[in-house]
């Protein structure tokens, strides 16, 4: 069985972080592991806090997992400080790791920004150039190619930009009232825009931690970066439709959606 590490912070709602990238990888037939960068106390309705883990802790978990299961991808969601993502790029660097998908979570759907500018640095300068793939949504790759981004042609020309710089594949994630969900993926020798179509759900809490989970886990089993990208989209179209309705704000995607064996069967009366 392939296996997919997560390094990523965790959300005790369950819709997002650790437990929706260890929920993707599984439903993406994986073996899923993850090392936690941050405790955070949230659900659907925010977040209220966080308590990072120190570098050292951070460092033995990674320590643990590559001596002893190989990880064949690993998905990087939010690190918060620069301490925590030398770390990780030390760890990756040594023992070699490969299909690294990064998540940049720098700013929010809103705008605002979720780490300081000595993490931006760090991982502009560190994370960055180690990864095969990023995941930037609109707003953070504004920020890595220093630009305005408001047509579709903006973001050709943006991946294009942070692509030339960093050396890694760029997809980057349409929406934000741009276009219906359209990603562009731009690589060496690449370039392909991914189609998809809005699905009105509101609740969409940890769409970014699940589709870089699902490329993750398709790059783990051998496919090509853009097959992982086609069929990590679909999958996130599948867990929205679902319409799973938790919470009393923006709630999680339904994970499972494709799983119907007897264990997932409710009880018969």
């Amino acid at each position: 069985m392939k296996t997919a590490l997560s390094i990523a912070g965790s959300d005790p709602s369950g819709g997002a972080g650790i437990q929706a990238d260890i929920k993707t990888m599984t439903a993406n037939g994986v073996y899923a592991m993850s090392a936690v960068t941050a405790l955070t106390a949230q659900n659907t309705m925010g977040v209220s806090g966080i308590m990072e883990v120190t570098p050292d802790f951070l460092a033995e978990q990674l320590d643990r997992v590559f001596e002893d299961i190989f990880p064949d991808a690993v998905k990087i969601g939010m690190v918060s400080s620069a301490e925590l993502i030398e770390v990780i790029a030390d760890k990756l660097t040594q023992y070699k790791a490969k299909n690294i998908v990064l998540d940049p979570v720098m700013v929010a759907t809103s705008g605002a920004r979720l780490i300081n500018e000595e993490a931006v640095e760090a991982l502009k300068t560190r994370l960055i150039p180690l990864a095969d793939v990023i995941t930037p949504n609109i707003p953070e790759a504004a920020v890595l190619a220093g630009m305005d981004i408001s047509a579709a042609e903006d973001m050709e020309t943006a991946a294009k930009k942070i692509q030339a710089q960093f050396g890694c594949a760029v997809l980057l994630k349409g929406g934000h009232q741009l276009n219906d969900a359209n990603d562009m993926l731009v690589g060496k020798d690449t370039k392909q825009w991914f189609n998809g179509v809005r699905i009105d759900n509101p609740n969409t809490h940890g769409t970014g931690c699940t589709l870089s989970s699902a490329i993750a886990s398709g790059l783990a089993k051998g496919y090509g970066l853009a097959e992982a990208v086609d069929m990590a989209k679909k999958y996130i179209s599948g867990a929205l439709a679902a319409m799973l309705d938790l919470g009393k704000g923006s709630g999680p995607m339904d994970h499972a959606f494709a799983i119907n064996n007897e264990f997932t069967a409710e009880r018969k009366n």
